[in-house]
């Protein structure tokens, strides 16, 4: 621990990776204002600005090289941390120091480093992202035909399967790819709109010429790699562009959420577990205990994310005329612990969908404890086949279900509804007949070939566009 007498956030001890820490830390923000300030030179020199070659390559060789001391002191003078820095450049490069910010407003370096940290993390969460969902598919491929009791309202209902489970969690990951996607795409710069958007200093600049004025910002996107600006602005981009991007970080968060929560009951049920390690406490009081911790994480996170995006929400909603200033304080935490928090959700993710435990036979058991129940539309329309009154066949069922249901919650015992039918003349079944009704994999419905049909047709093409970026596997902090 580096900081033990202040508070320091748990993303960066505990939850988040080194590579998302280090898009919102200080060298990746600083150097990509000095990036920003290079473009800028770059594209004045070349639009005939009295900025020479010398000039811009004394900016670009010192980009990296900050004194963060000189910034430090300079901000106590000044009061302003755009200023500070382009001072303590000015001091690593002095025959560019009387360019450096040529035309340009604070939100120049501020807001285009932003847009190009969001868009640099949201590839940071479409990687993970794509292996979770690698992991989930692989995972429902290989038991899409394992039968197991499906729920409404948290009561056994028919039955699916553990594989087309599986899928649930993948099409709502597949929804949120599909979302982060979109939002990759629709990032633009701010570009170089000045202090109230209408480009006035660079107007002054290029002396009324407005087609320089609109190559340099062509030139500045290029340079940064974005393929456009954002066509009118105030001095700031659009904060909705923050709340859209917190709300696909948002989707990631419910999405996850929902996995763990069923994870978690499924852990309880004894069917399935996340991954346990082999020395691994699941609680200072009770050795036996194997508590789905990672699962829970997942859960407390999420929620942190899907309320986080309010703060973005409600900062796009307050923004008066052309800009205020009541955005900053808000933002800078917001949309950094908004993808820090996915960012430790998807590394869980990775890691527990890498390692799911099934076991077979619990999920099997719990099957044949509530088949007895579901068979009895099968059994009841094979006797009327044979001659039997439905009716009075289904009141029969009807008296013989609360007669079972009693011996299995009141008395404890097992589900003899099967026995009670067998016994009864007027169902004209014999043993052999049910069970030949009571095979599990008769209630599936089409849950396997739903499996296939959609780990093909939808999940696989994504999986093929990505085999670069696949089988990543992610260290937790546990």
């Amino acid at each position: 621990m580096s900081h033990t007498n202040s508070y320091e956030s748990p993303f960066c001890t505990r939850y988040a990776s080194p590579e998302m820490q280090y898009l919102f830390s200080a060298d990746k923000k600083f150097t990509t204002w000095r990036r920003l300030w290079v473009a800028l030179a770059r594209a004045e020199h070349q639009l005939g600005l009295p900025v020479t070659q010398a000039q811009v390559d004394q900016l670009e060789a010192n980009v990296e090289n900050i004194d963060y001391d000189v910034a430090r002191e300079r901000e106590k003078v000044c009061r302003h941390d755009v200023m500070s820095h382009v001072y303590a450049y000015g001091v690593a490069c002095p025959e560019a120091k009387g360019i450096i910010h040529l035309g340009a407003t604070s939100c120049y370096v501020g807001d285009n480093t932003d847009v190009i940290i969001m868009r640099d993390a949201l590839q940071v969460v479409r990687r993970k992202l794509i292996n979770v969902i690698g992991n989930l598919a692989r995972f429902a491929d290989s038991y899409k035909a394992m039968p197991a009791l499906a729920y409404t309202h948290l009561q056994p209902a028919q039955l699916t399967t553990v594989g087309k489970r599986a899928t649930l969690w993948i099409n709502e990951l597949l929804m949120d790819l599909e979302e982060i996607d979109h939002r990759i795409a629709s990032l633009k710069l701010l570009g170089s709109k000045g202090t109230t958007g209408t480009q006035a200093s660079f107007m002054e600049l290029f002396e009324g010429d407005s087609s320089k004025v609109k190559q340099l910002e062509q030139m500045i996107a290029e340079e940064m790699g974005f393929d456009a600006v954002v066509p009118v602005s105030g001095q700031t981009y659009s904060r909705k562009v923050d709340a859209q991007v917190l709300a696909a970080l948002g989707g990631v968060a419910q999405s996850a959420s929902k996995f763990a929560n069923d994870m978690r009951i499924l852990q309880s049920f004894k069917e399935m577990e996340e991954p346990f390690e082999k020395g691994q406490i699941g609680s200072s009081a009770m050795a036996y205990k194997r508590n789905p911790m990672r699962c829970e994480r997942i859960t407390a996170l999420a929620r942190y994310v899907m309320i986080d995006t309010l703060n973005p929400a409600f900062t796009a909603g307050t923004q008066w005329f052309e800009r205020t200033l009541d955005d900053s304080a808000n933002k800078r935490i917001s949309v950094a612990e908004g993808f820090l928090g996915v960012d430790a959700i998807l590394n869980i993710m990775m890691n527990v969908t890498d390692g799911l435990v099934v076991y077979p036979k619990i999920v099997r058991r719990r099957v044949m404890q509530e088949l007895p129940f579901m068979a009895t539309e099968n059994i009841m329309m094979d006797a009327v086949k044979k001659g039997g009154d439905r009716q009075a066949l289904h009141e029969r069922i009807r008296e013989y279900s609360m007669i079972a249901g009693k011996h299995v919650k009141e008395d404890g015992l097992e589900n003899d509804l099967c026995e009670l039918i067998l016994a009864d003349e007027m169902f004209m079944i014999s043993r052999e007949e049910m069970d030949k009704i009571m095979q599990p994999e008769q209630f599936t419905g089409r849950s396997q070939e739903q499996v296939t049909e959609f780990l093909q047709e939808f999940v696989q093409p994504v999986l093929d566009a990505n085999q670069d970026i696949l089988n990543e596997t992610a260290e937790l902090s546990v």
